[in-house]
């Protein structure tokens, strides 16, 4: 503990600190659970900032102060009771800020929500689940007065995403391009039609919104009997289309298998996950979306394993230089399974696009 007692000193809500003990959830950031001693007295979260992921603290815990605020503010207005379990509070420092520099790491600290509880399993139950909590999340950010700053620049840029590996293919850095060639053209071939939200945005006829940006069953708390608290881990929540929230979570959930499987006829593409989600999804956002923004829901669902393939074979062609690897032909297999759910997906899009319209 005695490691830690120079950070709490800087958060003086912080009552005397009995335990500390390591949470594995979480990839990016190192989490504690901080338990204090006075009965009356909450526990806490403390987590070490990535700031090699999160290079602009500053910006990130601006934007996550604006965030957890809004949505309290919200939560007054409709009288919701029990708030502090329905929004995330982070803990101002000494200086006022929400977070301390110690000269090396940055950290901060949130207020432990008790009795509660994440899940992992992507079932009908908890998509829909899923759906129904981040379209509110989006809803009730709607009208977020302050425009937030980018967390991670560019992060589901299509456009930005095909420069990096039009860069990689003229590059060659690895020697690899001959391997991979054809499967560079088939990716191409496919790349004017997946930047269309880009086009579109820059002809005003696509929004961008405040968007969560890792929609995942693990990133909600639960309380004991399986309702959803509030969505939690909002480090790259900034304005994108919601495409990012509709498309990112169905990636990952609505593969019949796990994005790095070598074996491709493992995957395809499980419509009854995509429609309790989006049943979900559509009930809570269908307010505020725009008649392009629903439209074009079906499309966010290819889009998502199309970027991710052409991520993977950026790396994979520039030497598996950003994604760990655990053997030399792991990102050539998870982009040959993401594009193979691409190409599922394509297949699946006259039904997704009829279903869609069914909750309209």
């Amino acid at each position: 503990m005695n490691t830690f007692e120079h950070i709490f000193c800087q958060f003086p809500e912080i009552g005397t600190v009995k335990e500390v003990a390591p949470l594995t959830s979480g990839i990016i950031n190192q989490t504690y659970l901080v338990k204090t001693a006075e009965p009356a007295s909450p526990d806490y979260i403390l987590q070490r900032i990535n700031h090699q992921v999160f290079t602009d603290v500053p910006l990130l815990q601006h934007n996550i102060e604006l965030v957890t605020q809004h949505i309290r503010r919200k939560l007054e207005e409709r009288g919701e009771k029990d708030i502090d379990r329905k929004v995330l509070r982070f803990v101002p420092s000494a200086a006022g800020a929400t977070y301390f520099f110690d000269g090396e790491s940055y950290w901060r600290v949130s207020v432990f929500i008790p009795d509660s509880v994440t899940q992992d399993a992507v079932t009908p139950e908890s998509s829909y689940l899923v759906g129904l909590k981040f379209g509110e999340f989006e809803a009730m950010l709607a009208d977020l007065p302050e425009t937030l700053g980018e967390t991670i620049p560019d992060f589901h840029n299509m456009e930005f995403r095909l420069r990096q590996l039009n860069d990689a293919v003229a590059a060659d850095a690895a020697g690899c391009l001959h391997e991979v060639k054809s499967l560079v053209d088939d990716i191409l071939r496919d790349a004017e039609e997946m930047c269309c939200a880009e086009r579109l945005y820059r002809e005003g006829k696509l929004p961008k919104r405040v968007c969560h940006c890792d929609t995942k069953v693990s990133n909600m708390l639960f309380d004991k009997e399986g309702n959803v608290l509030c969505v939690i881990d909002l480090d790259t929540t900034m304005p994108s289309f919601v495409f990012s929230d509709f498309g990112d979570f169905l990636r990952s959930a609505a593969n019949t298998t796990r994005e790095d499987d070598p074996d491709i006829e493992k995957v395809s593409f499980n419509q009854t996950i995509f429609e309790a989600f989006a049943k979900g999804y559509i009930e809570s956002a269908k307010a505020f979306l725009t008649p392009c923004e629903t439209e074009l829901l079906p499309y966010a669902v290819a889009l998502f394993p199309y970027m991710q393939a052409v991520r993977f074979l950026t790396d994979y062609i520039n030497g598996d230089t950003y994604y760990r690897t655990d053997y030399p032909a792991h990102n050539l297999d998870r982009t040959r399974n993401q594009y193979k759910l691409y190409c599922e997906v394509q297949k699946a899009m006259p039904a997704m696009k009829q279903y869609i319209a069914s909750l309209l």
